[in-house]
């Protein structure tokens, strides 16, 4: 067992342990002397807790079994018992009360400081325990946190690359059918994204200002790329703009859903970004066009923000998405509605 617990504490918590202790255990209260006694008695009991927690604590370290550790208190605090009670026999000769040394009242009259010091080693033990406890308790909390922050740095990692093959490989369909001065825009947008990203201060959540300007950035890569094809319509409330949201959460939806939806299409395809409040929760719903196939999945886009969500709210926070009955792709994601300030 290892014990963390700084000495003062479990003797400040027997000093009232002792004080009653001492009181109740002097022989005698019909002379004069009471005071004297009592003091006695109390600094007795105190001087005895320092090296019964020294022996206590040195045989947590060697890891002693409980009934052997108890055996070893009990004798212990007896022996400290009876040494109190020679004392109280010197002080009554020194004030004239006796004549000489009762050796046999020294087994007498000894459950007061007895049971004061057998007290304070439970209270010890006690204590011990449950700082220890705390402490590891700490220590988990703390492993879980980096644990969870490293899992998040990797999942959000993530994301750069499998964006980044996709515009590499966008941009070099562009190049192979001569579409030169295309490739050339996308490629400037690409180079301004992966700015914009890499500079981010390595939060895991932002204000959604800060989101949508990010979204903004990736937008302008489809838009070259995809031109008139790719109608959009972006709907938040201005409100809503130093809200908290997860860092890169619209940017993979938002990807999926050209990728998969919009770009297989001949025809134009419709984009529907909407931020919005109900009560105190915050909605982002993405909303696609795009041809349903016979097997489809979420990608890792969608599978990346699940798993991120998960790990930053737990169950306080929802995502909903597949096909609807109008043909379209949508994507829900329920999260609690925090401000700016309310975070900071």
């Amino acid at each position: 067992m290892k014990v963390e617990t700084p000495l003062l504490v479990p003797v400040l918590a027997a000093l009232p342990v002792c004080a009653c202790m001492a009181i109740l255990g002097l022989p005698a209260f019909g002379h004069g002397h009471a005071a004297a006694f009592r003091t006695l008695y109390f600094l007795a009991c105190l001087a005895w807790l320092m090296p019964l927690a020294l022996l206590q604590r040195a045989m947590w370290r060697r890891e002693w079994s409980w009934p052997r550790m108890a055996l070893v208190l009990l004798l212990a605090s007896y022996a400290m018992s009876l040494l109190n009670n020679l004392l109280g026999q010197r002080l009554a000769i020194s004030l004239g009360l006796d004549k000489g040394y009762d050796w046999a009242g020294l087994f007498r009259g000894l459950d007061g400081c007895w049971l004061a010091l057998t007290s304070f080693c439970a209270v010890h033990a006690v204590a011990a325990y449950y700082l220890s406890l705390q402490q590891a308790r700490l220590h988990l909390a703390q492993a879980q946190a980096a644990a969870r922050d490293a899992e998040l740095r990797a999942l959000r990692l993530q994301v750069h690359p499998h964006f980044l093959f996709n515009s590499l490989n966008a941009i070099s369909a562009l190049v192979s059918n001569q579409s030169n001065r295309e490739a050339r825009r996308m490629l400037a947008c690409v180079s301004d994204f992966l700015r914009a990203t890499l500079a981010h201060d390595g939060r895991h959540e932002h204000t959604l200002a800060e989101e949508l300007a990010l979204l903004d950035a990736y937008l302008e890569i489809e838009k070259a790329r995809l031109g008139e094809r790719l109608r959009l319509s972006m709907k938040s409330g201005p409100d809503l703009l130093d809200s908290i949201v997860p860092y890169l959460l619209l940017q993979p939806l938002v990807e999926n859903a050209i990728r998969h939806g919009i770009a297989p299409l001949a025809a134009p395809g419709r984009l529907d970004v909407r931020v919005e409040r109900e009560g105190a929760r915050l909605v982002v719903e993405v909303r696609n066009d795009g041809r349903q196939p016979a097997e489809r999945g979420n990608g890792i886009g969608l599978a990346n923000v699940r798993e991120r969500l998960r790990h930053l709210y737990g169950a306080d926070q929802q995502v909903e998405a597949g096909w609807e009955p109008d043909g379209r792709f949508g994507v829900r994601i329920d999260l609690p509605l925090r401000r700016l300030e309310a975070a900071a």
